[in-house]
């Protein structure tokens, strides 16, 4: 990807809004953590890092992008700023590490601010299983912990502080005792008064919730009260033998099955002119399938000042491409059933083309999650495969053709990265 990615790089769709670390100090404590997981210390004087402290540069540099993803669980983290809650988080095999870095972050603010005034933090958020094998293993994760520890020991030594000054309260002739008065100072010096300043994590423990993961080929976990939903490649070792009293399975490629599935159980919207007729989400579903054909009929063809006008001539002089294909007349045809009707028959459609007119329903807490599942199924709608599913999309973009990259790039910069919040409300319905 190395070489793919720098055009992505200069526009920022890749690696995009991290923070840059150059300050001697952070970086020294940054190298502090690497030695403390057993890793060479950087010799980089500047790098960027994500929320969980992952560095696409420090990765270059030591050769491995799972630097802090061994076996791609129990994933690791460095802390030296409270401010990396605001950054994405770009390299993960769980879809959900971001939201539990997020909670863990916010939970114990206090902590964080204190602590990364004088100290790194570092740690790893630590599963029930040392690696995935199988859909088991997975299946067994319901919660993490986070193991969080400092380089200079500042957590430590505020929990010994803390049972010093204990003592002093709780034993009467405890003040007589000068060495630990002596060792109590020293403490302080370290970690100040821990009255005032909570040093020690107060949270540490989070539910495991839905989630996409790179494990076989990328398999999703929805989770429901009654029911735990795995959707994957059936090849995927475990698949319909893991607990299959409390875990339904479903193939990636039945369409069916997972459009009955995500129906079923509230996580869709539904075809209605509701919200069709406002978003756009047919005429730009329309277009991005339109540019796959041309991409798929002259794929070296310089797509730079493509306009509408350039479209509808290059559709009708492919008539009989587009008729074989079928999604742009199907879609037009749902426009107008929709103007109709109010809503589309959806029982109707052939189970591959549903995917082409449904969303996640904004409010449900797997609306993210379920936008990515919709996205493999339109893999042609480049621009849903950027917002919802990256690792999807590096891996499409990797097999592009030069002159195709550069038109995603450009539709992407001039649709999405113009104003990403008011896109995603207008197409997705959804408010960050």
């Amino acid at each position: 990807m190395a070489k793919s990615s720098d055009l992505l790089r200069d526009n920022e769709l890749i690696y995009g809004r991290l923070l840059t670390i150059d300050e001697p100090h952070l970086i020294q404590r940054y190298n502090k953590a690497l030695v403390a997981f057993g890793l060479k210390p950087t010799k980089l004087k500047s790098f960027d890092i994500d929320r969980t402290g992952f560095s696409p540069d420090v990765a270059e540099e030591c050769g491995d992008y799972n630097y802090l993803d061994p076996n791609e669980i129990n994933r690791r983290f460095i802390i030296l700023t409270p401010s990396q809650i605001d950054l994405p988080v770009v390299h993960t095999a769980f879809s959900n590490t971001s939201q539990l870095m997020f909670e863990f972050m916010s939970k114990n603010q206090r902590a964080i601010d204190a602590l990364t005034i004088k100290d790194v933090i570092y740690g790893e958020i630590e599963d029930s299983v040392p690696e995935v094998n199988d859909i088991e293993d997975l299946l067994s994760i319901n919660q993490v912990e986070f193991k969080v520890l400092s380089a200079e020991d500042v957590l430590g030594k505020a929990a010994e502080l803390g049972k010093l000054v204990d003592r002093l309260k709780q034993e009467p002739d405890a003040w007589r005792d000068s060495a630990m008065l002596t060792r109590m100072v020293e403490l302080a010096k370290i970690c100040g008064d821990i009255r005032e300043n909570a040093l020690v994590p107060d949270q540490v423990i989070f539910r495991h919730s839905a989630y996409w993961t790179s494990h076989f080929g990328g398999l999703y976990v929805f989770i429901d009260p009654d029911m735990t939903t795995v959707i994957s490649d059936p090849a995927a070792p475990g698949f319909r033998r893991s607990r299959p009293w409390q875990v339904s399975y479903l193939s990636i490629n039945d369409a069916d099955k997972v459009f009955k599935f995500l129906a079923a159980t509230g996580r869709i919207e539904l075809p209605r002119a509701s919200w069709i007729e406002t978003s756009g989400y047919l005429e730009h579903r329309a277009e991005m399938v339109v540019r796959a054909l041309i991409r798929d009929a002259e794929p070296d063809r310089n797509l730079t000042d493509v306009d509408k006008v350039w479209l509808q001539t290059w559709i009708h002089g492919h008539t009989d491409l587009i008729t074989r294909d079928g999604n742009f007349p199907f879609l037009n045809a749902a426009k107008r059933e929709i103007a109709h009707l109010g809503r589309l028959e959806i029982e109707d459609v052939f189970p591959q083309q549903r995917f082409l007119v449904i969303r996640a329903k904004p409010d449900h807490p797997d609306a993210w999650l379920t936008n990515q599942l919709i996205s493999d199924f339109v893999p042609q709608d480049f621009v849903s495969r950027y917002v919802f599913n990256k690792p999807g999309f590096y891996s499409d973009y990797g097999g592009f053709s030069d002159a195709w990259r550069s038109h995603v790039v450009d539709v992407l910069k001039t649709t999405y990265l113009k104003d990403k919040v008011a896109f995603r409300a207008r197409l997705y319905g959804l408010t960050d």
